[in-house]
């Protein structure tokens, strides 16, 4: 895949460098590769970079150097920077870290949970139906990472929410890859099946609804990588290999 150079109009110029401008640069690459607007497989201009954000080389170098220990891009010599393509390894790790840490999280809630929390947590699926009503992808992929963040806050287990955090950015880039109406809806019912048992203070039920939500993005995680492996470093042979032996317990 080759790159669209030149003024890589979604990098906004005008952003407050809080931190210094590495990190403004950082923080900038970062949120344009995980949105994709930076796609896997493309290559980055640099010049052009420093262009549009208005600063010298350095930095630039810098912040794909940090993106480079993310796993968020390639260096590659004589050839210089790509954004990396996904890794369904990587994905199939951190999504099973997940459900282990999130389905027991969920399951030491329950009982111990308060009012204003399911309060929250309504107000979320709320605005859930109404983004998956206007197909508004960006709208509901917020409202999506905020369910589960409401969940962690509640308990105060920053620990389970740091690990969850560290893999977020790939997994984030991925799970975008498969935002579609049917993506939204089927999320949006699942996250209330999860909220029901809650309310019903049944935890084997909200741990089963909360294994379902994950294994469900999984699955159709594993049939794009299938059909799209161009996008995926391992896609192709990965999936193959693995979707037979899904979901892993």
């Amino acid at each position: 895949m080759t790159a669209e150079t030149g003024s890589y109009q979604f990098l906004d110029a005008t952003a407050p460098r809080r931190g210094g401008v590495t990190q403004s640069v950082t923080e900038q690459l970062r949120r344009a590769i995980v949105t994709l607007e930076l796609k896997p497989g493309e290559v980055l201009d640099k010049g052009a970079i420093c262009d549009r954000l208005g600063v010298s080389r350095f930095p630039v170098s810098e912040a794909l150097a940090r993106l480079q220990a993310d796993g968020l891009v390639d260096i590659l010599p004589q050839r210089g920077s790509v954004v990396s393509l996904v890794r369904m390894a990587d994905v199939t790790e951190y999504m099973l870290i997940r459900k282990a840490l999130e389905c027991e999280a969920v399951r030491v809630l329950i009982g111990h949970h308060t009012e204003a929390l399911i309060e929250d947590l309504r107000a979320n699926l709320v605005a859930q139906r109404r983004a998956v009503e206007r197909d508004d992808r960006e709208g509901f992929h917020a409202r999506d990472l905020a369910f589960h963040d409401l969940l962690f806050a509640s308990m105060r287990f920053s620990k389970i929410k740091a690990a969850i955090e560290g893999a977020r950015a790939n997994l984030d880039r991925a799970r975008r890859l498969i935002i579609t109406p049917r993506r939204l809806a089927f999320s949006s019912n699942e996250h209330q099946a999860v909220f029901d048992a809650i309310l019903a203070n049944d935890a084997v039920r909200a741990t089963a609804a909360m294994r379902a939500h994950i294994d469900s993005v999984m699955g159709e995680l594993f049939d794009f990588a299938h059909h799209r492996p161009e996008l995926f470093a391992d896609g192709g042979d990965y999936a193959a290999a693995l979707r037979h032996d899904f979901p892993f317990g």
